[in-house]
């Protein structure tokens, strides 16, 4: 994949999930993606923010619209520029429920390490994909990153959970691959 196919689904991500949805971690890879986000309630949605695949403005907001948008919106580009037709996402996405603190802290690191996981880099610091250099820069970003930091202690914490080889077997059933 190229750098600019990244740089658009980042865009398009902007636009259509930021307006629905809290980010906590992200990461792109060649062939698939993972994100770590919280929606928002009903009353935290800003209408005035969401962009929509058609003019007409929607009866409901769904954030499950919002992802499909996405999706329909990045296949379209992606066939577009390299001439080609049909689907690109195999299967629909995947919703899994956060149900702990730990589990929050393990997916967080699973999210960071899947580059490393799958060959791309010897160390996720490494890789430019993924929201693990946001989390420890100061850079303005949308990234929920003093929630990110709080739930390691300290930003110290943070580097150093990820710099340790994580036991993610008890995680393992909750992630989707």
């Amino acid at each position: 994949m190229e750098n600019e196919n990244y740089y658009h689904f980042l865009r398009l991500y902007a636009k259509y999930i930021e307006p629905v949805a809290e980010t906590f971690a992200w990461c792109l890879l060649k062939n698939h993606f993972h994100i770590l986000v919280r929606i928002k309630e009903k009353s935290e949605i800003n209408n005035g923010e969401l962009s929509y695949s058609t003019t007409e403005k929607p009866k409901v907001i769904d954030p499950s619209r919002q992802f499909s948008h996405l999706f329909n919106a990045y296949t379209q580009a992606i066939n577009k520029r390299y001439n080609r037709t049909g689907s690109l996402f195999e299967t629909t996405f995947e919703r899994k429920l956060v149900t702990s603190e730990t589990y929050f802290q393990k997916l967080i690191y699973y999210i960071h390490n899947n580059p490393v996981h799958h060959g791309f880099v010897n160390q996720m610091s490494l890789y430019p994909w993924s929201s693990y250099e946001t989390v420890i820069s100061s850079k303005p970003t949308k990234l929920k990153r003093e929630e990110v930091i709080e739930i390691f202690g300290d930003i110290n914490n943070f580097i150093q959970y990820h710099e340790e080889q994580q036991n993610l077997n008890e995680i393992n059933n909750f992630v989707i691959e």
